[in-house]
């Protein structure tokens, strides 16, 4: 009876972690994916669209506000959920309001609804980092965020796939609309979950929502490991960030479609990042966090030559959108007979486009799964909305403020080149693993 009721309560935690992490990696996606595409169809040159990457500032500097959430309360459904509810609310109609601008004539106004879809997409992560932080045991840390990184990845079909098939029938106005319903789940989940208890050392005064959290973490950590760690966060993901950070517009200069990337670029992705998900989320349960950080590490950093041996391939001359979806959906991937025959030279680039993706997807996915977990368990549950959301911005950095230089990068060195150097700027962050995440030692925050 009390094992049914433990499965009961896992199962029931992994689903709240499905549906908030899907809505939390939505409008993250929104920004990455389907924002430079369309700013791309509107004939805004790719250095103004690489420094659109500033207006993501808001999910590096989080940590900022992040004690207000931590300390208060709203009115309504408690301390987590009146905060997710309200930013959900908001993240909706901001979605909305892009179809009613022309970013020719309107760059500005784009750039500035882009940063508020920021501002609330980053606060809704500090509360659903919480949320998930303060149901979940640390036994379940490992499995659960991997299933959060799961969701957080398949929401990327949404604006980098559907939204972008769509776009090529119905008006941008319509697309975003569709877009910005997706979420409604998010937000029925955020109505019927239950309220997490209060830990005992809750926050109450000013002081101690801002003042403690910073305190605790350096007190537990000691100066030196502590920056240490906070220099891992940093740099684990610089690489596959930067290599990542303009990858539509680099399908789009390779040759393909807005379809060839809806049906192909980003579908591909989608059961390799699943499988690594769930691989990962076991593999933790056995290897325990350091090491799989370790493994998924390598993985995800040789990941990023497959973007450097496609880049020296192309850029393609592409067959129709029809061929592909074709060819896609009904075969699984392009017939042998056209990979070995003249007419089929084309579909074969479809298909490395395909491989490509499927590697990083599962190379990324495993090292995201890891990454994630490292940081809800070097949190202290009394300040989880602080500490996890210090911590996260630290990761979020090479995404924002080192991925506006993409653009100029890629302007210089062209894609093959540039690629190589985001797989160098991966060997730092491993090296810290050294320091931050040995391989013998599973010891937790405490």
């Amino acid at each position: 009876m009390t094992k049914r009721i433990h499965r009961w309560n896992m199962g029931r935690k992994l689903l709240i972690c499905i549906f908030t992490g899907f809505s939390s990696g939505l409008p993250l996606y929104f920004i990455l994916n389907l924002i430079p595409v369309w700013l791309k169809t509107e004939n805004i040159d790719l250095k103004t669209i690489g420094l659109m990457s500033l207006i993501q500032l808001p999910y590096t500097l989080k940590f900022l506000w992040a004690p207000f959430l931590d300390g208060f309360s709203l009115p309504i459904l408690g301390r987590r959920r009146g905060w997710l509810l309200l930013t959900q609310i908001f993240l909706l109609i901001t979605m909305v309001c892009y179809g009613y601008f022309k970013p020719q004539q309107d760059i500005y106004f784009v750039m500035g609804i882009s940063v508020c879809l920021a501002f609330f997409s980053a606060t809704q992560d500090i509360v659903i980092d919480a949320f998930r932080r303060e149901i979940l045991s640390d036994r379940e840390l490992g499995l659960g965020n991997s299933i959060h990184v799961n969701a957080y990845r398949i929401s990327s079909l949404i604006p980098g796939s559907l939204s972008l098939i769509l776009s090529a029938y119905w008006s941008w106005q319509s697309v975003f609309w569709i877009t910005a319903l997706f979420m409604l789940p998010g937000i029925i989940t955020t109505l019927i979950v239950k309220e997490p208890d209060l830990p005992p050392s809750t926050p109450k005064t000013l002081q101690q929502t801002v003042v403690l959290p910073f305190r605790e973490f350096f007190t537990r950590k000691g100066i030196t490991h502590g920056l240490l760690v906070l220099g891992f966060i940093f740099l684990y993901k610089l690489g596959d960030s930067m290599a990542t950070a303009l990858a539509s517009p680099f399908y789009l200069d390779m040759g393909f479609s807005n379809e060839n990337i809806g049906i192909i670029a980003k579908t591909a992705g989608l059961f390799p990042a699943i499988i690594a998900g769930i691989i990962g989320g076991i593999w933790m349960l056995r290897l325990g966090i350091n090491k799989a950080l370790w493994i998924f590490g390598v993985i995800q950093a040789l990941a990023i030559l497959g973007f450097a041996w496609f880049a020296a391939q192309g850029p393609f001359a592409i067959t129709s959108p029809a061929f592909c979806q074709q060819a896609f959906w009904q075969n699984g991937f392009i017939s042998f007979h056209y990979l070995f025959s003249v007419q089929g030279v084309h579909q074969w680039h479809l298909t490395m486009l395909a491989i490509v993706i499927a590697v990083e997807a599962f190379g990324v996915g495993l090292g995201t799964a890891a990454f994630v977990a490292f940081i809800a368990r070097e949190t202290n549950p009394a300040y989880t909305a602080t500490q996890f959301a210090l911590l996260s911005a630290l990761a979020a950095v090479p995404r924002t403020v080192v991925n506006a230089s993409t653009g100029f990068l890629i302007a210089s060195l062209g894609y093959t080149l540039f690629f190589w150097v985001c797989f160098a700027l991966a060997i730092p962050g491993m090296l810290l693993l050294f320091q931050a995440a040995p391989w013998h030692d599973e010891s937790s925050n405490a």
